[in-house]
């Protein structure tokens, strides 16, 4: 029995370019931002050693690329609302991939912490804007097709993450200097937008001005030797883009999107914190070796991905809800496991179902948050929003209370949220709405 329901009314500004297309341009978007990311990440040690910072020095560098990524998300209601989603992701993608080549200048040509900073900064902001924007057409192209497909894109973005690592990985093997490696990732990001965002249809929901359409469905001017005098269809205009910040803000008042928030806070808090402390609570709380910290992460990481990748079938067949309330289960049974863990074995079985009750929280946020179509854009955008905070609030949060109580003590709190996010799963549950009937024609 499949739980899944759709609104696929939306389907149609789609048909131009085709579902697939659109899919997969989306699926390309999310693949870039984890790619960019990890780009960067892989060459700190470089960066590091070129400007021989000290390690307050790297923390304060890096400091940019949180405080850029927070302006980012606060930007990206009025981007929005001001370009409509497609507009906003290529500024977003161009203003990322100009950060990594002035961080790649800062590092290798023009040596300079704080050029570095200021790059970090320009990264940040386009890509807490990207994070947004991507969520948001990722919801509307699922919500068109009809399927799960939010998990897998999350998914597409962690393997970007992979690939970046391994390309930084080899670039530092290569002795690739900085500004190179991270100016041709720069291109290679911004043409694949370029490219990718042409497969994504334009919507006035997303705040995009479509250009008029004839009966056959072709685009206005797009196809050669229409027929003269033929009646040419013309799409709802979007809203003034006034109009479309003051519903954007709106939402913040809707309880379900709260509650929705709540689910994704407690899931991406999870994950986010474990990006920055597992390993080394691994290694400070459980003894183990530096090695073994890293191979703990990489499970975690593997979980992660696991679960995204199988997520949305499970989604489909059994629902929403049932689906969340599991996912919480696995990850406050997970969290507890890691924490008490008397040995190894245990410690690793903890990480795995870590890793599956975090997988699914995020994207399933999206998703549910996108039922409504009516001003779906701002609704994904509060809860893309709160789930991005959690990844930049979490671990310094979680390192402040570390250095007070002990970080497998710290590791409560997660435990916690996650309880939160269980008994909020009722509120993702999927929402009917009828799709319009067409007019038939005279």
């Amino acid at each position: 029995m499949t739980h899944t329901t759709r609104n696929l009314g939306t389907a149609a500004p789609a048909a131009r370019p085709g579902l697939p297309a659109w899919r997969n341009a989306v699926f390309a978007i999310f693949f870039i931002s984890g790619l960019a990311l990890a780009t960067w990440m892989s060459r700190i040690p470089a960066v590091r050693d070129g400007l021989e910072l000290s390690t307050a020095q790297v923390g304060i560098v890096i400091f940019g690329l949180s405080a850029g990524s927070v302006l980012g998300l606060v930007a990206a209601v009025g981007l929005l609302a001001r370009l409509g989603a497609r507009r906003a992701l290529v500024l977003g993608v161009a203003i990322s991939s100009l950060g990594l080549i002035t961080a790649g200048v800062g590092t290798s040509l023009l040596p300079s912490a704080g050029l570095v900073f200021a790059g970090l900064a320009l990264v940040g902001l386009g890509m807490g804007s990207v994070d947004v924007m991507m969520n948001v057409e990722g919801a509307a192209a699922e919500r068109a097709i009809g399927k799960t497909l939010m998990p897998l894109m999350h998914a597409c973005f962690s393997l970007g993450t992979v690939v970046g690592a391994l390309a930084g990985a080899g670039a530092s093997f290569v002795s690739l200097p900085v500004f190179w490696h991270l100016a041709g990732v720069a291109l290679l990001v911004l043409a694949t937008a370029v490219v990718g965002v042409r497969y994504i249809p334009e919507c006035a929901e997303l705040g995009d001005e479509p250009a008029p359409v004839s009966e056959s469905g072709d685009a206005a001017g797009e196809t050669s030797g229409v027929a003269s005098g033929s009646v040419q269809a013309v799409p709802p205009a979007a809203p003034p883009w006034r109009e479309r910040l003051r519903a954007g803000l709106s939402v913040w008042g809707d309880t379900r999107i709260l509650l929705i928030g709540t689910i994704v806070l407690g899931m991406t808090f999870a994950e986010g914190s474990a990006n920055d402390w597992l390993a080394l609570a691994a290694v400070d709380g459980h003894g183990l070796s530096n090695t073994e910290g890293a191979i703990v992460f990489g499970v975690f990481v593997a979980a992660m991905t696991v679960g995204r990748v199988f997520g949305g079938p499970i989604l489909d067949r059994f629902g929403r809800v049932p689906v969340l309330r599991t996912c919480a289960l696995l990850g406050i049974l997970g969290l507890a496991l890691f924490i008490l863990a008397p040995n190894a074995w245990l410690l690793y079985t903890g990480t795995v179902l870590w890793g599956l009750g975090a997988s699914l929280g995020f994207p399933v946020g999206m998703s549910a948050a996108a039922d409504d179509t009516k001003n779906a854009a701002a609704r994904v955008s509060a809860v893309a929003m709160i789930g991005y905070f959690a990844f930049l609030v979490g671990p310094p949060a979680l390192g402040l209370l570390g250095e007070a109580w002990g970080i497998l003590n710290a590791l409560f709190l997660i435990l916690a949220l996650m309880v939160l996010a269980g008994l909020a799963a009722p509120a993702a549950r999927e929402r009917t709405y009828s799709a319009p009937v067409p007019a038939p024609r005279g």
